[in-house]
């Protein structure tokens, strides 16, 4: 057969391997580069950069998270170890507080711990959108995973544009439950260190 046939099955529609091989190799290569730019268009780049203020991150974790996503973030939730209301009636930070004060058009979760109580912190939070009981150590998969989206989906929010921050080893499990767009660290959010 030919060198000029319908490439077969596998092919990457490249160069071809005969005579004239790098002068093809140098075309392919520009074409390619023209379909597929390098930069993102200044408007596209300066809307991302407000979007990711407007989420309280910085540039670079909000761009990492939509690359991986493929979607724009619409929800946060938040464990309340993340938020630091740890103790029975204890209220969250000051400097968390303000940071969730800035977030704009994006739900603000909560998936609480005991002995505190989803309604508790509601009252105490207004900052919350919403709030529901965290999934406890000795529960399933299953049921962590009924608790985790029960709360996404309350908020009509796909689990895929939603970011779970949080500030203990299995709640990184939450993300994978919910299907989420990211998991973050609540020292990476609010770029403080963990206490």
């Amino acid at each position: 057969m030919s060198g000029a046939g319908i490439a077969g099955i596998g092919h990457n529609n490249g160069p071809s391997m005969e005579a004239g091989r790098v002068w093809r190799i140098h075309a392919w290569k520009k074409a390619q580069k023209k379909l597929m730019p390098n930069t993102i268009p200044k408007l596209v780049l300066q809307m991302r950069i407000r979007r990711a203020a407007e989420l309280g991150m910085d540039y670079k974790t909000y761009a990492r998270v939509r690359q991986t996503s493929g979607q724009d973030i619409t929800g946060l939730l938040f464990s309340s170890n993340a938020l630091r209301i740890i103790s029975y009636g204890a209220h969250m930070p000051e400097a968390e507080r303000r940071a969730l004060e800035m977030v704009r058009n994006s739900s603000k979760l909560a998936l609480v711990h005991r002995p505190n109580s989803p309604e508790a912190v509601l009252a105490a939070h207004p900052v919350l959108d919403a709030a529901g009981p965290a999934p406890r150590f000795n529960e399933s998969w299953s049921e962590m995973r009924a608790r985790v989206q029960d709360l996404i989906k309350s908020q009509g929010l796909p689990g895929s544009s939603v970011v779970v921050i949080g500030d203990a080893p299995l709640e990184s499990e939450w993300s994978t439950a919910a299907r989420a767009a990211a998991y973050l660290s609540a020292a990476e959010y609010f770029r403080h260190p963990a206490i």
